[in-house]
């Protein structure tokens, strides 16, 4: 009761600024979800597995692996990378590329709205303050004088009231955002670190034995001749 009594006398501004709150509430909720729950997961255990298959040159059950954890962006990048691996170098350089700008946006993506929604709190807190001042300027003008303290108290509680429900969305709105950004960085730079050393890794793969046939080819081939007799040998 008292709460609706509190948003009665915030007037349409104070309703709005709820609206912000409510739609940020779940905004967290659903971000915080995605990023520590569904795309959390145990990445050196992981990474590990994956290039200790590719190693023993078991490509396809590396690519099993990857696909029983497709949910996960780091999986489902692994995935894109691995089907490349026999493939020559620009091509997994390129599926490398098109991994990470694949994966990379299911950790950004709705989170920026979540800071739009801080500061629109605060933007509206501020034009419920300037409504309840307002009403305040045309009680003491207007009003009659025996209803002109109360019309001067109910624009000043407006002012207040909005005020302060606008910072009460915005200041755990920026503070769950600040949280969360710093949960995305990590995951992007986990996910940018494990694709490059696998494709450090396949690409590594490819690169023949450093043997003098490999190194100089023109030299092995050419036949050795003997010197003839009474040639200087140079």
């Amino acid at each position: 009761m008292a709460f609706l009594n509190f948003m009665n006398d915030s007037g349409f501004v104070g309703w709005l600024i709820l609206m912000v709150g409510i739609g940020s509430l779940v905004l967290i909720g659903e971000r915080a979800r995605a990023l520590y729950k569904l795309y959390g997961m145990n990445v050196e255990e992981f990474t590990s597995k994956v290039q200790n298959l590719i190693l023993a040159k078991k490509t396809d059950e590396a690519l099993l692996l990857c696909a029983q954890l497709e949910s996960k962006p780091l999986a489902r990048a692994f995935k894109t990378i691995i089907e490349k691996a026999d493939r020559d170098d620009d091509t997994i350089f390129q599926a490398h590329d098109i991994a990470l700008s694949e994966n990379v946006p299911f950790y950004t993506k709705r989170l920026h709205y979540l800071s739009m929604l801080a500061n629109v709190a605060t933007l509206l807190g501020l034009l419920g303050t300037i409504h309840g001042l307002i009403l305040s300027f045309q009680a003491v003008a207007t009003a009659d004088p025996a209803q002109k303290q109360a019309l001067l108290a109910h624009g000043i509680s407006v002012s207040m009231y909005t005020t302060a429900l606008g910072l009460a969305v915005a200041i755990p709105a920026m503070v769950f955002f600040s949280f969360l950004t710093a949960r995305q960085n990590q995951l992007i730079e986990q996910l940018q670190e494990k694709c490059s050393k696998l494709t450090e890794l396949l690409t590594s793969a490819h690169i023949p034995n450093l043997t003098r046939q490999n190194v100089f080819p023109d030299q092995a081939k050419a036949p050795m001749t003997p010197p003839t007799p009474g040639s200087k040998v140079s």
